[in-house]
């Protein structure tokens, strides 16, 4: 398989999109806590983290649309209330997060600024990004994911070869699960569904391209971005594992995060990640409020001035929600994630597989289970969990906030069942 100079550049690109602030502060502290069983907690973090979202780019290769293509086959009206949901929770909730991270961990530390001051400037330079649509998958996979890359590798490597000779024992009861999960946070699947949409559109400018070159193209950068982020999400996870030590017991993910880059990288540390955190937050939220403000330019005949105007609410809401510290927003987003990640899992799962396999009626039984079994897990981090114990108690892996995989499952089964069933 031969990759050209445009497919790596795509590829860094698009790795760069996902390789945000919760890609960053998430994995370190995982590994902290799986300690003696990170290799488990690695597992289960690559299914959410790694393998769904680069599922959803090879979607987007055979789809070369927008999100609204994901759940048109459940029904034009379901497709248009999913896609504004998801880029509502996106430019509410993992955009704005980017600048409390970079705020937190670049800025904080140095300069006596309010974190208001920090999340302008930064969504105003965002905005200026957004706004040079047509160049960014240059800039960003030329100049800012290869500094990325180089300074992720220097602190996973060092790490690796200077790390103390004992490991805690793990503080997880099933390590895969809660790795599963903790991959829910990276917001990687959503992601991929939002940045794909970006990708076929940045290659739309290129008229010559044909179908298939497109689609070739695309998949060779997902699978160089799912390399990328295969080999530092483990590295980084490895790395608060092999720490677990020296770490205190209530360390936050940023504190764990700053905490080793200074026992890697030396004194200089901080500084490298100060940079770092800056870079990477910076092009995921590029990715973000332009992926949303291209869908809402396309919604109403490729407005201009709609994609200017969505840019300007992303961005505003950017510096908003983006005051907030980085652990309240994470909190906050649990609920929207427990709602809308099963619905996106199973819809990037059916745009994949083989047509036969998935048609409209498919489509909306699985996706219509798959709603009603994710509601149980919802609704925990909303209401007290007794009053939800007997509802729980009789859904396979509800008591691991998974109580809609099995009956999704089912549902596909028996959907192509009934739907190959012939008549006597």
């Amino acid at each position: 398989m031969k990759f050209s100079k445009e497919v790596l550049i795509t590829g860094f690109a698009l790795f760069s999109m996902f390789f945000g602030a919760g890609n960053l502060i998430l994995p370190p502290f995982l590994g902290k806590n799986a300690a003696n069983s990170w290799f488990w907690v690695t597992l289960g973090f690559f299914v959410t983290a790694v393998v769904i979202p680069i599922l959803g780019i090879l979607a987007h290769a055979r789809l070369q649309g927008t999100m609204y293509d994901f759940g048109k086959k459940v029904s034009p009206k379901f497709s248009l209330l999913y896609c504004l949901i998801v880029y509502a929770i996106s430019i509410a909730l993992p955009a704005p997060r980017t600048a409390s991270v970079t705020y937190e961990m670049a800025i904080q530390p140095y300069f006596s600024v309010s974190s208001l001051i920090t999340s302008t400037f930064y969504f105003i330079l965002v905005f200026i990004f957004v706004m040079n649509r047509s160049k960014i998958l240059n800039l960003i996979g030329k100049f800012l994911t290869p500094l990325i890359i180089i300074i992720l590798l220097s602190i996973i490597f060092i790490g690796v070869f200077s790390a103390p000779d004992t490991m805690n024992v793990t503080s997880f009861k099933i390590p895969f699960i809660d790795g599963l999960l903790e991959g829910y946070q990276t917001f990687d699947a959503i992601g991929a569904v939002v940045v794909g949409g970006v990708l076929v559109i940045s290659m739309n400018f290129n008229k010559d391209i044909s179908f298939e070159a497109k689609k070739d193209h695309i998949i060779k950068a997902g699978i160089i971005a799912g390399l990328g982020l295969l080999v530092i999400y483990a590295g980084l996870i490895y790395n608060g594992a092999l720490f677990s030590t020296t770490f205190s017991e209530d360390a936050n993910r940023t504190q764990v995060l700053t905490s080793l880059s200074t026992q890697t990288l030396g004194s200089i540390g901080t500084t490298f990640l100060s940079v770092l955190v800056a870079l990477a937050c910076f092009t995921t939220a590029v990715g973000i409020i332009t992926g949303t403000a291209d869908y809402f330019k396309g919604l109403f005949n490729n407005s201009q001035k709609v994609y200017s105007i969505t840019a300007v609410v992303g961005c505003l809401l950017g510096i908003i929600v983006g005051q907030f510290d980085v652990h309240y927003i994470i909190n906050v987003a649990l609920p929207a994630l427990m709602f809308i990640y099963p619905i996106t899992i199973v819809l990037i799962l059916l745009n994949i597989i083989p047509e036969k396999l998935a048609s409209a009626t498919v489509f909306r039984i699985v996706v219509l289970v798959t709603f009603l079994f994710s509601i149980p897990d919802f609704l925990q981090f909303i209401i007290d969990k007794k009053h939800l114990t007997g509802i729980i108690n009789m859904i396979p892996l509800a008591t691991y906030h998974l109580g809609w995989v099995i009956p999704a499952i089912i549902s596909f089964i028996l959907a192509n069942l009934i739907k190959n069933k012939k008549p006597a």
